[in-house]
C-alpha cells in the first residue's frame, strides 16, 4: 500500500511539473513579445532619425528663406521711402495748385470814390 506521505509527494511533484511547463510556455511568450517589441523599436528610433534629419534640413531651409527675405526688404526700403517722397511732393503741387485756382477765383474788390464796393470777377 501506498501511504499518504508517498502520495502526497507524487502529488507534489507532479503540481511542479505542471507549474514548470505553464512557466516554460509563458516565457516562451514572453520572448516572443520581446523580440517584437526589439524589432518595433528598431524601426521607431530609424523613424525618428529620419525625420530629424527632415526636419533639421527644413530648419536649414527657413533660415535661408528668412535671410534671403530680409536681405530683400532691406533693398525695397530705399525704394518706398523714395515712393513716399513722391507721394509728398505730389501732395504739395496738387495744395499749391489748388490754392493758386482758389486765389484766381476770388473776386477783387476795386474801391472808387464813391462808398460803393465794385466787384470784378478775373478769369
Amino acid at each position: 500500500m501506498v501511504s499518504i506521505i508517498e502520495w502526497s509527494v507524487t502529488l507534489v511533484a507532479i503540481a511542479f511539473v505542471v507549474l514548470v511547463v505553464y512557466l516554460v510556455l509563458t516565457l516562451r511568450k514572453v520572448m516572443t513579445t520581446l523580440a517584437e517589441t526589439k524589432e518595433t523599436l528598431s524601426g521607431v528610433r530609424n523613424s525618428v532619425n529620419g525625420i530629424s534629419d527632415e526636419a533639421e534640413e527644413l530648419i536649414h531651409k527657413a533660415n535661408e528663406i528668412s535671410v534671403d527675405v530680409k536681405g530683400k526688404m532691406e533693398a525695397v526700403d530705399p525704394l518706398i521711402e523714395s515712393a513716399h517722397d513722391v507721394g509728398d511732393m505730389i501732395h504739395d503741387v496738387t495744395s499749391s495748385i489748388k490754392r493758386t485756382a482758389l486765389q484766381k477765383n476770388r473776386k477783387k474788390t476795386i474801391h472808387t470814390q464813391e462808398s460803393k464796393p465794385v466787384h470784378i470777377k478775373l478769369k
